[in-house]
């Protein structure tokens, strides 16, 4: 084929701009001739910007009746939804998926590769942790709930066989994908905007929280912990539906400052003397932009954190998601604390930046349609040898 391919990037549900959504929108500048679809588009106007100008290909579940509120409510509909894009014009299918973009139909002679951020997490491994704290799964009514999940399951697993490459956002989300598709996946680090922050030597004393207050975020956790530490200082920035239920808990030393705009939390960021990170995430953006500051990060150790923290230079971590071993990991950095040179620790932030993975991402599609067009098929482990093997070229984009 002499001409350059054509490119769908299908996307979950844009509704906020978060990690998920800044994958795409690095997706769109790898690709801007590409054309979007999603779920649904209830992205507001201050974060269209990411579209640039493009016009969003919806499903059905736009029209829904109450589906800018709560169009979540919607997840069994959703793998319909998903299965009635007509792609049929495309040669590259690029899904973005953490629940069912992965799962759109593609003919035999169209490449798709999904760029995973989670198998659906409250499907699989958080099936309880989702339960227990209710949100999206309160909605479906416990009642219903088990069913659903067990049919998400079956069609998530099924749906995995329609890819031909799968990328994973982590080593930690490659294992994931590994048990739950029995697929291989090559690893790209998500976007990182590190240059938006500024290294700042001089701390503050004050440790920092910082996450949307759901139960697996674990902040009920970092609270109870300086609840054992009046000596020390936490503030935290985020709400959500475990707001109210942590406020309570909250010490005199804790400072709960609710939601907050992206310059209040840069601010604080920057002058915090660390830090906390309790939750196991599948990368974990936060820590990276934490260390861009000059920031160490005291987290769990478990999940992404480990691939972007390293144990006693950048950060510490601690092994159980608990108030103890949170208490027990900020004595550690007390009197044995890592590195202390902020420019040494903005470094290793640096590795996860906009540029590398738009990089990264450009050669992998690049040579993985170079594969298809030559074999009709994909074979990831010579995929793999080819990238570990090759030179990045200058201009790797492939429209």
């Amino acid at each position: 084929m002499n001409r350059s391919p054509s490119i769908a990037i299908v996307h979950e549900w844009l509704d906020a701009y978060a990690g998920s959504e800044r994958v795409v929108e690095q997706m769109l500048r790898v690709f801007p001739q590409a054309d979007l679809f999603a779920v649904v588009d209830f992205l507001p106007q201050r974060h269209r910007h990411m579209l640039g100008r493009r016009r969003v290909q919806t499903s059905f579940i736009q029209r829904l009746p109450f589906a800018r509120r709560a169009f979540r409510s919607y997840l069994p509909l959703m793998p319909l939804a998903v299965e009635q894009f007509d792609l049929d014009r495309y040669d590259i299918v690029l899904s973005s998926s953490h629940a069912v973009a992965k799962g759109v139909l593609t003919r035999a002679d169209q490449l798709h590769i999904s760029y995973v951020h989670t198998p659906i997490r409250y499907a699989w491994d958080l099936q309880h942790v989702y339960l227990r704290g209710g949100g999206l799964l309160r909605r479906l009514r416990n009642l219903l709930a088990r069913p659903v999940l067990h049919y998400l399951r079956l069609w998530d697993r099924l749906s995995a066989d329609r890819v031909d490459a799968f990328v994973a956002n982590s080593e930690y989300v490659a294992r994931r994908i590994q048990k739950t598709y029995r697929r291989p996946a090559h690893v790209i680090y998500p976007p990182v905007d590190v240059e938006r922050f500024s290294l700042v030597e001089q701390k503050d004393d004050f440790y920092l929280a910082a996450s949307r207050m759901v139960p697996y975020k674990r902040i009920d956790a970092i609270v109870e912990a300086f609840r054992q530490m009046p000596e020390r200082r936490l503030v935290v920035i985020g709400d959500g539906p475990e707001y109210k239920r942590i406020a309570k808990r909250a010490a005199p030393n804790v400072t709960l400052l609710g939601y907050q705009e992206n310059d209040v939390l840069t601010s604080h960021l920057q002058r915090a003397k660390a830090l906390i990170f309790a939750a196991d995430e599948d990368f974990g953006i936060l820590p990276v932009e934490a260390q861009a500051c000059g920031t160490p990060v005291i987290a769990y150790g478990r999940g992404g954190a480990t691939e972007t923290i390293i144990d006693g230079e950048t950060g510490i971590f601690f092994d159980e998601q608990t108030p103890d071993s949170i208490v027990a990991a900020v004595d550690r950095f007390e009197s044995q604390p890592p590195i202390d040179d902020a420019a040494t620790i903005r470094q290793q932030a640096l590795r996860f930046s906009t540029a590398r993975f738009c990089h990264e991402l450009s050669e992998f599609v690049r040579r993985a349609w170079d594969q298809f067009g030559q074999t009709g098929e994909i074979s990831q482990s010579r995929l793999e040898a080819e990238i570990a093997g090759g030179r990045l070229e200058d201009d790797l984009t492939v429209a």
